[in-house]
Formats: C-alpha cells, structure tokens, sequence
C-alpha cells in the first residue's frame, strides 16, 4: 500500500466535512442573498459557519471573511490592508521566509510604490521579535508574519512579535497561518494579531475554501468588486458548502488537536531517528519549536527532487518543499534564507504527517527512507568521482 508523507501539501478531505457539505451541494443549493426560504435557509447555515470558525479562533462571527483559500485570505489581508492605510504610509515588514502567498504579493505591492523590509532569519528560520520592532518607522502600516514555515516547520514567536508590533500606533499585524492552523492553538485575543489566514485543504477540509479573521474594527479595502457579501469585504456568491466543509473540518481539528500532536511528535521522531543516521543527512528547522509532524531535512550530495522521485517509485509520497514550486528548478528560498548554500539547498527532503498517518505506516517508512536516501548519496558521490563512467585509474 502507497504512504502519504505529504499532508503539508494537502490533507484529504474527511468524511464528516464532506457529509456536511453533501446537502449544500444538492437539495440546499439556495444562494445566501435570495430572500425566499431557500436563501434564507442558505443564509443561516452560512452565518453558523462563520460562528463556528469564530469560536476555534476565539473571534467574533462578524470577524471572519470567507475566501476561496489561504492564498487569496493572504491577498485579501495585504493588498486590503496596504491599500486601506496607503495614507498613512508605504512601508511593509515581513521575513525572508514567508509563504509566495505572502513573498509574491508584497513583490506586487511594490509595484506600486510600498516599500518591503524583508528580515532575515536565524539558522532554524525564526525571526528576532527585536529586529520587527527595529524595522517599523512612522511610515511603517503592515507587518507579516507567518505563524509556522511551509517547508521547514519552525514556529514563529508570533506573540512576541506581536507585543513589539502593539507598541507602534497603527501597526496591523498578519499572521499567514495556513499551515499552523490544525497543529497550534490559536486564539486571536492572546496571539495579538489583526489579520489571521488560514486555509481548509491543510486540515482535511475542501480545497478551494480559506477564510481571514479581520478584527473588529480592522479597515481593509476589498479586492473584489461587486456584491455586497461577506460584510462588504469579498464580493461574489458565497462557496457555502466550502464553507460548511471548513467549519466541520476545522471544528475536529482544533477538538482532536492535542492527542494528534502527541502522535504526530512521536511518529515524527521515530521517523527523524531512522533518518538522519545517513551520513550527510541534517535535520532542517528549529528542533523543538516546529510543527509535530513536519520533518524536514537536507541530504548533502543529493538532489532532493531525485530523491522524491525515487521514493515515489518505493510507494512513499513526499516532497522537497512547498507544492506551489513544485517543477521550479530553483532552490529553496526558505533555506538560502537560513544560510544554507545552494548545493546544500537542493538536497532538501520534506516528510510531512497528518492526522491519517498510522504507526504501521511510519514503520514502513523507516524501513524504506534510509535506505533510498543512502543509495541517492552514493550514487551521486560515484557520478561526481567519475562523470564520464569510464572507472578510476588503478
């Protein structure tokens, strides 16, 4: 039986968020801004579902913007905010490490005059609280900081970054968490951000539904124009029954997350443990603050997309880091960022867990992974010693 190790790329879809998306995809069709019983009927279940992300957030109802994923939660969060504060200012502080959800729409904001203060990160991809506080001027409106990296796993200290942000007036504070939202608790009221992302797909709900936390009183401009759903914040027909399949999902996520974070950290680690014994092999990513089952690495003298590929072959699905690059021939920026150089770069593995993976399947993989990427690393190292094949002189 094929093993899927790439839940941080996406998560099936569980059975309970598509039995409760099921009658809004057939008998329940009605649209949300009709005002006879089948629209009034939509409109109601919508609104619930705005309730029910709001409570595993510890938001409002009225907070929560409903999208069609975490990239366009990211736009609407950026672009919205930039524009809405443009007369305040330009300046945008972020990381070097974020989502392209994120890198790629501040590059498009600066198009258009915004300054992006990109900060670098340590080793294991954390960014200093210290260094976002020394960033911000008085022409600073919007910082953005992902809660836990795509690729690598760390955890950022988000509330400390948030306490500095506070101390600047009119500062908003995004928070991209996509990947993070089924592994880490968040509360918006503790977490101190003003705009929080995240995505259905990444904790077993429908792809092409995402929602934004907007605190209350939070001025974006909408990206959209058109009706006046979603509270005037994104225009279009409302994805209800995406919306209904986020709620469910995310509601068994945040109920399910401690004993899944237990299990997660322990398959990881048996898996890392069998791993990282390959010679050359390193583990990428804070060691402790880091999601419970992303285990990434690089294997040195190897092509982690080779690697992959032959790990397909022996019926283990992973990758080499975010699935939007995938076919991308260049290296990771999340890792150049952390200092690795580009030939290290490129040997980078990403086996990611989730809540489906069973302990059969971990020791299967800790069977097969070593031995693969042992292999890659000779046959790599030879082709080096001998690239024309022709054997070592005597």
């Amino acid at each position: 039986m094929p093993i899927y190790l790439d839940h941080a790329a996406t998560t099936p879809l569980r059975r309970e968020a598509l039995d409760a998306m099921l009658p809004y995809l057939t008998e329940q069709f009605g649209n949300p801004s009709s005002a006879h019983s089948y629209g009034r009927a939509a409109r109601a279940a919508l609104d619930e579902a705005h309730e029910r992300v709001a409570r595993c957030l510890g938001a409002d109802g009225r907070e929560i913007v409903f999208t069609s994923g975490g990239t366009e939660a990211n736009n609407l969060a950026l672009k919205g905010a930039a524009w809405a504060g443009k007369a305040r200012g330009h300046r945008i502080v972020s990381s070097s490490v974020e989502h392209h959800g994120v890198g790629h729409t501040l590059r498009y904001l600066e198009k258009f005059g915004f300054e992006v203060v990109e900060l670098p990160v340590d080793r294991y991809g954390r960014v200093d609280p210290a260094e976002v506080d020394a960033a911000i001027t008085d022409r600073t409106i919007l910082v953005s900081i992902m809660l836990a990296n795509n690729e690598v796993g760390t955890i950022q200290p988000v509330a400390e970054i948030a306490a500095a942000v506070r101390t600047h007036k009119d500062v908003l504070l995004h928070v991209d968490a996509v990947q993070a939202a089924p592994y880490v608790e968040i509360d918006v009221g503790r977490l101190g951000a003003d705009l929080v992302s995240i995505g259905a797909h990444k904790f077993e709900g429908p792809k092409g539904a995402g929602a934004l936390y907007v605190r209350h009183g939070t001025h974006i401009l909408a990206q959209q124009q058109g009706g006046t759903q979603e509270r005037h914040r994104r225009a279009g027909t409302e994805n209800l029954a995406g919306a209904i399949g986020l709620a469910t999902a995310y509601e068994l996520a945040c109920a399910e997350r401690a004993e899944t974070v237990a299990r997660l950290k322990r398959q990881r680690e048996r898996l890392a443990k069998a791993v990282l014994v390959v010679p050359g092999t390193e583990l990428t990513g804070h060691p402790r603050q880091r999601l419970p089952g992303l285990f990434s690495m690089v294997a040195r003298d190897t092509d982690g997309a080779s690697v992959a590929m032959a790990l397909d072959l022996e019926g283990i699905a992973c990758s080499v880091g975010s699935a939007c690059t995938t076919g991308s021939t260049e290296v990771s920026h999340v890792l150049t960022a952390m200092g690795y150089p580009e030939e290290e770069a490129r040997g980078a593995l990403r086996l990611s867990l989730g809540r489906t993976t069973t302990d059969d399947e971990i020791a299967r993989a800790c069977a097969i992974v070593p031995g693969v990427v042992a292999s890659m690393r000779v046959g790599a190292l030879a082709l080096a010693a001998d690239p024309l094949g022709q054997g070592l002189p005597a």
